[in-house]
């Protein structure tokens, strides 16, 4: 007979922790790669400022926390409609939008500096879609295929429009990195497993397909497939020695740089191998040849208990939307860091996207803190009950 019923409402020791953790590893490697870092940029202490970051990216989990996660349930279609506004200025261009290797994907904040609207975005996109589904299933209990087909088509035309504006930016890394939460939202949503098997050998295909024509007919795909930018990292990934002054020399340099550190680094401040974009997209190669195998390993660790935590907190919540806020999370925090450990290593072409929480970068740590306070949100409002049995 159940005696007692109380909501836990305190914070998750374990997923701050080891939050923190990793927010040391960040200064650590941050703080290392700035001698190392373009003379323009040598006057700005990166570290100060990543670390004000933490602090703002604090309150923003103090504030999400004061908000139960149920309300943005209801909230979900205006702030999809917030971020689509921000999208579509970038791409009409409006005052204080900020091109950068030419993507346009910023916008100018006099005294902040520079904000990514679709950072913002890809909360917006895993609260919509968890909305999407729950609805669904409200409606359907006992789905068919038909409905299961249904559900695909809401979540793809709600992931569409913000998916066309960013590859208009362009910017295709952050284009997986939607396609990423729809994908680990769709695993957990309770499709037939042989529909999502379809998608996946027909995703196979249609890369099969793009390779056949880049070999047969590069003149067409240069022209209408991919940019030129965009060919040059393919040419940098699967060929970096032969392209070794242009598109591989990132590559070249992080293989280098990681290949140096062997098993136990060369120690701290210890850094030979010129690294670009050492604080910021790279920072895992500054990491490993710092502390070696033994401290890449390490920092890898801690994003896998850092997943391990909120896999937990996602079985544990009793409220199916919470749930499926925390899965969306955890598909996006699990691609970042496998796409920018993979690209550093070679495994993956280089796409820009920064390790989360461990890389310099205001507007990105502020969503993955925002995230963090989601996780957070729906541990602290995920009910335990206590049973006992007369005997």
């Amino acid at each position: 007979m159940e005696q007692d019923k109380f909501p836990q409402q305190k914070l998750d020791y374990h997923l701050l922790f080891l939050l923190f953790l990793i927010a040391v590893v960040s200064a650590i490697a941050i703080h290392s790669a700035q001698p190392s870092l373009p003379e323009k940029l040598q006057h700005i202490n990166f570290v100060a400022k990543q670390l004000q970051w933490y602090v703002i990216g604090a309150g923003v989990i103090a504030i999400t926390m004061l908000v139960d996660y149920d309300r943005l349930f209801h909230m979900a279609w205006y702030l999809y409609g917030f971020g689509m506004v921000l999208l579509l200025g970038l791409e009409l261009n409006v005052p204080g939008t900020v091109t950068i290797k030419g993507a346009t994907s910023w916008y100018s904040i006099p005294g902040a500096g520079n904000f990514q609207p679709s950072e913002l975005m890809k909360i917006f996109m895993i609260i919509v879609i968890s909305r999407i589904i729950v609805n669904h299933r409200e409606k359907y209990l006992e789905p068919t295929v038909e409905d299961d087909f249904k559900l695909l088509g809401k979540i793809a035309l709600a992931l569409a429009p913000p998916l066309f504006l960013l590859i208009r930016q362009p910017d295709m890394g952050m284009s997986m990195v939607y396609m990423a939460i729809a994908a680990s939202l769709v695993l957990v949503s309770g499709i037939r497993w042989r529909i999502i098997l379809g998608i996946l050998f027909s995703g196979v295909f249609a890369a099969s397909v793009l390779v056949f024509i880049f070999f047969q007919f590069p003149d067409f795909f240069h022209k209408y497939i991919l940019k030129e930018y965009q060919l040059d990292r393919f040419y940098g990934w699967l060929a970096p020695y032969e392209y070794s002054n242009e598109q591989g020399f990132q590559l070249i340099r992080s293989l280098l740089a990681i290949g140096s550190g062997e098993m136990y680094g060369k120690g701290y401040k210890n850094l030979d191998v010129y690294l670009p974009e050492a604080h910021t997209d790279f920072i895992f190669g500054i990491i490993a040849e710092q502390f070696g195998f033994v401290g890449a390993s390490i920092v890898v660790s801690l994003f896998f208990l850092l997943v391990y935590r909120m896999i937990h907190i996602a079985l544990e919540s009793h409220d199916v939307y919470g749930s499926y806020l925390c899965a969306g999370v955890i598909g996006m925090i699990t691609f970042q860091v496998f796409q920018n450990v993979g690209m550093t290593i070679g495994l993956l072409p280089i796409t820009g996207l920064p390790l989360p929480f461990v890389s310099y970068g205001g507007s990105s740590l502020a969503t993955y803190m925002l995230a963090i306070g989601l996780v957070l949100n729906v541990r602290s409002r995920t009910k335990k009950f206590m049973f006992s049995s007369d005997e």
